[in-house]
């Protein structure tokens, strides 16, 4: 069986994460905040914080902005369910807004429904292609008008709702680590930019997630920075590793926080990966990308993804393949189909109304009919390091067999 995504895992991995564990830190702490360096550079900002997953870094995020009862958020409504959960965790309503034909949010669309209630908008950038952010920023400031801020939003006396006045742009870019827009790596583009490290990304930690700060003046993003060290601590104000020194044992309390930073386990990890990025694992998945789409292409019974369009170049992390004139029913089915010849795809994602909970809070999927279309025909092959070229190939043999099985 071929699997869908592995993570890379060799001697070199296994070295790093011993050597961690051999050197007693396992919780934050150097090789955590080397990451977080390696990270802003890599990403062309000043700082970057690395937690425990996306979801729990993005949801910080929102209430350091002070979103909650009575705002909103918008989203796309073709996403994982943790853009919208978090929007749901501290209160606030997710407004769904349908995508483009590349798979992200559609920025007119985001202009119809922008309100006085709408506090943050997350873009999403699927299967590692990124969101016209150029445009949602710019729609973001056409709304300042419309923004009303909160007031006395913090115990520490500063309102970032007053000091943007606008909606805050988190962009939600879990799939994108290493794509690009206009030559600039993802990460310096929207305010905020939420990174995911699962063990399936294209850069992995295990479990883990990160934070780029791009907020514009008067912001200082070294601030924000120790803030959400704050944030993801429990409010204390110190870490491991700063109470090591002689005597410092002592700290304090300032904010009620949460606790979800990353270990150095999880930074060793990282750190190997990064290594490597661009100069072993970006090509290889391109390669297998490349080849994927050689066999398609031609071919009137598949639509294969985009990796570039305008400026924007993806990092290659799935090959979202869609079925022509597939339904939803017959998209499943050779899903099993392909299943049957030993290869395991997936299907990126299940849309938010979709889902019960949410279909329960009153979205309706015939409200997002582009993002109904993309989904009830898409298909994710395997794309991960160790694929080889003739794996590649029985992959592609297995789908136009299931193709040809079911749509016959």
């Amino acid at each position: 069986m071929i699997p869908f995504s592995p993570p890379r895992i060799d001697d070199r991995t296994v070295k790093a994460v011993e050597e961690a564990l051999r050197s007693g830190w396992i919780t934050t702490g150097p090789r955590t905040k080397e990451f977080e360096r390696r990270i802003a550079a890599y990403c062309g900002v000043k700082k970057a914080i690395a937690l425990n997953s996306w979801t729990n870094a993005c949801e910080l995020v929102l209430r350091w902005y002070g979103v909650g009862p009575g705002d909103e958020v918008i989203v796309p409504a073709y996403t994982y369910c943790a853009t919208a959960n978090i929007v749901m965790h501290v209160g606030a309503k997710p407004v769904m807004v349908d995508v483009l034909d590349d798979f992200t949010m559609d920025p007119d669309a985001v202009r119809r429904v922008l309100t006085n209630r709408t506090k943050a908008i997350i873009p999403v950038d699927i299967g590692g292609l990124p969101a016209n952010l150029k445009a949602i920023m710019r729609v973001a400031e056409e709304g300042c008008g419309l923004f009303t801020p909160k007031v006395n939003l913090r115990v520490d006396g500063s309102n970032p709702q007053m000091r943007l006045g606008r909606a805050l742009v988190i962009s939600d870019a879990a799939h994108s680590f290493g794509a690009s827009v206009a030559g600039q790596k993802v990460g310096a583009q929207a305010d905020i930019t939420g990174f995911s490290f699962h063990a399936v990304k294209n850069l992995t930690t295990a479990e883990g997630g990160a934070l780029t700060f791009n907020l514009p003046e008067p912001f200082d993003n070294e601030e924000i920075y120790r803030y959400f060290n704050l944030l993801s601590l429990h409010g204390q104000s110190k870490d491991a590793l700063a109470k090591t020194q002689p005597g410092a044992w002592r700290y304090d309390v300032t904010i009620p926080g949460w606790k979800c930073n990353m270990t150095d386990l999880q930074a060793a990890i990282g750190l190997v990966e990064l290594d490597r990025f661009d100069s072993e694992t970006t090509p290889r998945r391109k390669a297998i990308c490349e080849r994927y789409s050689a066999a398609f292409n031609g071919d009137a019974r598949f639509i294969a993804p985009a990796f570039t369009t305008g400026d924007r170049e993806s990092c290659y992390h799935l090959y979202m393949l869609r079925i022509a004139k597939a339904t939803e029913d017959q998209r499943d089915a050779i899903i099993t189909a392909i299943a049957k010849r030993d290869v395991s795809v997936n299907v990126h994602f299940i849309p938010l109304p979709k889902l019960s909970f949410y279909e329960g809070q009153g979205y309706r999927m015939v409200d997002y009919p582009n993002t109904y279309k993309l989904y009830s025909t898409e298909i994710s092959l395997p794309v991960y390091f160790d694929l080889t070229d003739a794996q590649v190939d029985q992959v592609v043999a297995a789908v136009k067999a299931a193709v040809g099985e079911v749509m016959n």
